[in-house]
């Protein structure tokens, strides 16, 4: 080889390291071979082989690459490799010898090697001192005009002014590093940055923006054969922002997997304590304890103080939520630890103002919270409700009134944050961060005895995302091609079983493109919309009725009874008891409906006797019924004191009374019917005839979201299906392939009363906070006022004569709840129908 070859294709080598690594690691061992016997250029092939490695996670070989280069290279190219070997140390979680290298550079290198030791310094969790090294390495590199340096140093403290809480500096950082990375060729590292403008937004609170950066991020990121992992990691913290738990976990045990195979020890325990927060979310106090004690050990043996504190805090968390003992040796040192981590500061204060309650060490609780209250003033959403959440918890002790306002501004920062969601599962999975604001309230509101406060805080705490004025995600072309893909998918996919052909093609096909809306979805915001105050019992018209508002707590229910204006407030049971009893109504309706017998007739007169004496007032009136958890699902017409009786089944009593007082509309009618259920034609014409409507032939979801979009009332006749693991996907089979929730959300108006005289679609998955999702959910939410749908499977054929015998009585002008239970009592079978809605 000539001479001065070798070097330049080390050179060469080095070059494509930083902008595209993938390409490097074929060619590194030949430029290394080729370099041999010329130190300097074997040291540079060396040190962009292993920097090669280190980009593309591959940690483990890329430190035996850059140790080799260090001992190969003299002056400023051993500085360039300790560098290197630098920022490969601390992937493995070796801060401390990392730093001993980069102490070693700055003599050299100077600023570049202080922007470094920076980086360093931040996972150590020395923040103030990392941020001096920025400043100052910065202020050297605009000088010099280094613009490669200056686009890492505003990389990385970018990251920390968001740790900080620094967002638009944060910004105004990543955004500058994005220009000069594109202006250096550098398309790997605008990836990078796109992943960190996600961290920043999702710190912020802003969801669309931040999962839009990540969506980005991975694109580009994986085009360059770069680290999916940080991304994954990113992701699991912001669905845990909008508690989306079963999402995150499975995106931060992905991401702790693709840590370890990158051999990146350090961000390991990192997303350990995502694990252990995604299960504090979810009650699971035992498998919460273990990630973070795991994580704790891993940090001690890395030496990362301050990360370390933060476990500490989560296995304090952990403790006190499962009422075990809490034994911590240093509160104060914990919390010094923590310094520059305002959310984990906040939330440690409360936990320790926790554990001196139990010790009654009244003083030091109230210095605790009062601290923690002070974030209520600013910050993101989440922080100013947990700052509110601490001064509820203070003013406890001079008055309940006092602490019910704290908790309200508690919960009116988060519903003004997340009314801005347009996908429906974000703002029903984000109500689980209300949480410990409206049990706070509603254990307040029970303490002062007043049945008014127990109704408000009961309704505050259930349903949120009905409380908001009517709430449309905008018009995206891409939603609007991908719902039909997934339609043609689906009628293919079945036709494929049905004939008996491999199908695995078309169920990935399916998988793929129901993540594709659904993460499509995620990324617009509301149109309208915005929090409402919960009705108050004296705004209730109920006239003759009798409203039922359900309430849980502590695994028992109690039943606040609304009579004539008066107020009544008693206990249930155990939720245990009530769950053990409605198991056996859908078992017996089945059996029933398949073949009747006098043992499971005689089981399901037992049971339902025995929940009418549990859950109902003895008045002979029309009911209204607000459910909780488990009873959303039950079919309330086989109650005997249901019977024949005008039952209104409504996620909240504000729900109802908004539904309730909507102008009611012209009645038009609309039937449609889908494919392959028995007797459903047959069914929609005996419908279309009563009304004098048309019934089209082979609906499909177009034609039949035109007369969702149009009428006034709308019977629909298919098979339908509550995805209880994806209820965005619940859907109504169409002779086009199925009409999902997606495609509900899209519609400018829906019908004022929707029935669906399909199997199990009534019923909705219940999440925390008692959000409902579903289809039946979806349409109360865009505006439907009544919706008589089943709660328990039922048998095609049991519909039609139910069915006939109720548009008999809304043809004659009878409202929807008597007209369901007309019917029912005059065929005189139980069945799961229910009207929900007003």
């Amino acid at each position: 080889m000539p001479p001065g070859s070798a070097l330049q294709a080390a050179r060469e080598a080095m070059r494509l390291a930083d902008v595209d690594p993938a390409r490097v690691l074929p060619l590194a061992p030949l430029v290394v071979g080729d370099a041999s016997g010329d130190a300097a250029a074997q040291a540079l092939a060396e040190q962009a082989w292993g920097y090669a490695l280190a980009q593309t996670g591959q940690v483990s070989e890329a430190v035996t690459h850059l140790r080799r280069a260090v001992r190969l290279g003299v002056g400023k190219a051993a500085a360039e490799s300790r560098m290197k070997l630098a920022f490969a140390l601390v992937q493995q979680g070796r801060a401390a010898s990392a730093l001993r290298e980069v102490d070693l550079a700055v003599p050299v290198l100077g600023a570049r090697a202080r922007g470094q030791r920076a980086v360093i310094l931040y996972h150590l969790g020395h923040l103030d001192d990392a941020f001096a090294d920025y400043q100052s390495a910065e202020r050297a590199l605009r000088r010099s005009g280094d613009r490669l340096a200056l686009q890492r140093i505003l990389v990385n403290r970018g990251i920390l002014q968001a740790e900080r809480l620094n967002f638009a500096a944060a910004v105004k950082d990543l955004l500058e590093a994005e220009r000069l990375a594109r202006e250096l060729g550098r398309d790997l590292v605008v990836g990078i940055i796109a992943e960190n403008l996600g961290f920043v937004e999702s710190r912020r609170g802003d969801v669309p923006a931040a999962l839009a950066h990540l969506d980005r991020a991975e694109e580009i990121i994986a085009h360059h054969g770069g680290q999916l992992a940080p991304v994954l990691e990113d992701r699991a913290e912001l669905l845990l922002s909008v508690g989306l738990v079963g999402e995150a976990r499975e995106h931060a045990s992905q991401a702790i997997s693709a840590f370890r195979a990158e051999g990146r020890q350090l961000k390991v325990p990192e997303t350990r304590l995502l694990l252990a927060d995604a299960a504090l979310l979810a009650s699971d106090w035992a498998a919460a304890g273990k990630y973070a004690r795991a994580a704790l050990a891993q940090f001690t043996r890395q030496g990362r103080h301050h990360h370390a504190a933060l476990a500490r805090a989560t296995v304090l968390r952990a403790a006190l939520s499962a009422g075990k003992p809490c034994r911590i040796s240093d509160p104060d040192g914990m919390i010094a630890a923590l310094a520059g981590r305002p959310a984990a500061v906040v939330q440690a204060h409360i936990d320790l103002a926790l554990v001196a309650e139990r010790r009654r060490q009244e003083a030091r609780a109230v210095s605790h919270l009062g601290i923690a209250s002070r974030a209520r003033s600013g910050g993101p959403a989440t922080l100013r409700a947990r700052g509110w959440y601490a001064e509820a918890l203070l003013r406890q002790r001079t008055g309940p009134r006092s602490a019910l306002a704290a908790a309200r501004r508690g919960l009116r920062v988060l519903d003004e944050n997340h009314a801005a969601l347009g996908a429906g599962d974000l703002r029903a999975h984000s109500a689980l961060h209300r949480a410990d604001l409206a049990s706070l309230g509603l254990r307040v509101a029970l303490g002062t005895g007043r049945a008014a406060d127990v109704f408000e805080w009961a309704e505050r705490g259930r349903a949120s995302r009905f409380l908001h004025r009517s709430v449309r995600p905008p018009d995206d072309p891409e939603l609007a091609s991908l719902l039909p893909q997934l339609r043609a998918t689906v009628a293919e996919l079945e036709l494929a079983r049905a004939e008996g052909r491999p199908a695995v093609k078309l169920e990935h096909r399916q998988v793929d493109l129901e993540r594709r809306i659904k993460n499509r979805s995620r990324l617009l915001r509301a149109t309208a919309g915005g929090p409402a105050e919960p009705v108050r019992p004296s705004e209730l018209d109920l006239g003759d009725r009798v409203l039922v508002q359900f309430i849980e707590i502590d695994g028992c229910l109690l039943a606040l009874t609304i009579v004539d204006g008066r107020l009544t407030l008693r206990g249930i049971g155990t939720v245990a008891e009530v769950s053990g009893l409605l198991e056996r109504v859908p078992f017996a309706l089945r059996h029933l409906a398949k073949r009747p017998r006098p043992d499971v007739r005689k089981l399901l007169h037992a049971t339902a006797a025995k929940l009418d004496e549990l859950l109902l007032p003895r008045a002979d009136r029309p009911l209204v019924v607000v459910p909780t958890g488990v009873l959303h699902g039950v079919p309330w017409s086989t109650l005997p004191s249901c019977r024949g009786k005008p039952v209104v089944v409504s996620p909240s009593a504000t729900l109802w009374h908004t539904a309730a007082n909507r102008p009611a509309r012209a009645r038009t009618f609309a039937v449609a019917s889908g494919p392959g259920l028995p007797g459903a034609e047959e069914e929609a014409r005996a419908v279309a005839d009563i009304h004098q409507t048309a019934n089209p032939p082979d609906a499909t979801v177009d034609e039949v979201l035109k007369i969702l979009g149009t009428a006034g009332t709308v019977h629909l006749a298919a098979h339908g299906r509550l995805n209880p693991d994806n209820p965005l996907f619940s859907a109504l089979s169409l002779h086009d392939g199925p009409l999902v929730v997606y495609d509900v959300q899209r519609l400018d108006q829906v019908p004022e009363t929707v029935i669906m005289a399909a199997c199990d679609v009534g019923r909705s998955v219940v999440v925390a906070g008692n959000e409902l999702l579903g289809l039946a959910a979806t349409f109360l939410e865009r505006g439907a006022s009544q919706l008589i749908a089943s709660v328990v499977p039922v048998p095609d054929a049991a519909t039609k004569e139910l069915m006939i015998a109720v548009h008999r009585r809304l043809r004659d002008n009878l409202p929807p709840a008597r007209a369901l239970a007309e019917a029912q009592e005059e065929l005189g079978e139980p069945n799961g129908f229910v009207c929900v809605g007003a």
